[in-house]
């Protein structure tokens, strides 16, 4: 049976299981927590799997900035990554993780030997400050005025393809998305906005794989294809579409997005000789 433990230092919390293979650190999406990586962790068998409460998530404290950006949650991983003394992992965001993940390789790529990014949340490049675009606004608005549990249950739904066939995952992430919390995810909300992940891409120098759910409607595969089409040709491992997936990739196919994961670490079969 895999045994997950959850841990708290340093104003930061996060999941771990462990193992004497890989080691993966694992980023979660702004409606999620550490946890939503368990089924994940079985498609890995061996790994050491790593996965944070991002700051103003479950036990993790908020930013001390009321509007932080990508580079500020990337200092802060940082800071977990050196208290746990990591060195040679390999790093995966999914969805706003995507932003964070990217923003670490590109100013912390000492130590990352491939990154991997899931359903890729682009940022809007909104200024520091700025007023937030309605829809950004909203997400705030509708957590303020409705509570945790009812926000959960009204956007869960579009995070699974075909969420009436696979109630039990779209539980998985209502009861996840039930912990968020203010300011915490206000915080979050303002980095997506201010976000630029193809800006970060282009700067990155690790080797970096994307990954996406043919069917997510949250961040559809054109976000995860400009992401890729930013990416240094020479660091690029590829795009991957996972067919029958929708936007909770790391729940509804976590064998194909481990497959892509653990993809720099498989061996590399040895071409035929030619017939002599």
């Amino acid at each position: 049976m895999t045994e997950f433990a959850d841990h708290q230092a340093a104003g930061l919390s996060w999941r771990e299981r462990t193992g004497e293979g890989p080691v993966l650190v694992a980023l979660h999406g702004i409606g999620s927590e550490a946890l939503c990586f368990d089924d994940l962790a079985a498609c890995l068998p061996g790994w050491r799997l790593i996965s944070w409460n991002a700051p103003g998530y479950c036990a993790s404290e908020p930013l001390p900035m009321d509007w932080p950006v990508a580079a500020e949650y990337a200092a802060a991983l940082a800071r977990l990554i050196h208290m746990l003394g990591l060195n040679g992992f390999h790093m995966l965001g999914h969805s706003l993780g995507t932003l964070i993940a990217a923003a670490f390789a590109a100013n912390h790529p000492a130590g990352v030997r491939s990154l991997t990014l899931a359903a890729c949340a682009q940022g809007g490049g909104v200024a520091v400050g700025a007023e937030l675009p309605s829809a950004h606004a909203a997400r705030i608005e509708d957590l303020d005025r409705d509570g945790a549990r009812a926000f959960a249950k009204a956007r869960a739904p579009r995070l699974i393809h075909a969420p009436e066939a696979h109630p039990d995952l779209v539980r998985k992430v209502a009861d996840s998305m039930a912990k968020v919390s203010l300011p915490g995810y206000a915080q979050a909300v303002r980095m997506l906005a201010s976000g630029n992940l193809a800006g970060d891409c282009a700067r990155l120098t690790v080797p970096t794989a994307v990954v996406v759910g043919a069917m997510d409607i949250v961040t559809p595969p054109e976000q995860s294809r400009r992401a890729h089409d930013a990416i240094p040709a020479a660091m690029r491992r590829g795009l991957t579409e996972v067919p029958g997936a929708g936007h909770a990739i790391h729940l509804q196919a976590p064998a194909a997005l481990a497959h892509v994961v653990a993809a720099p670490v498989l061996p590399t079969p040895h071409p035929e000789k030619e017939p002599t």
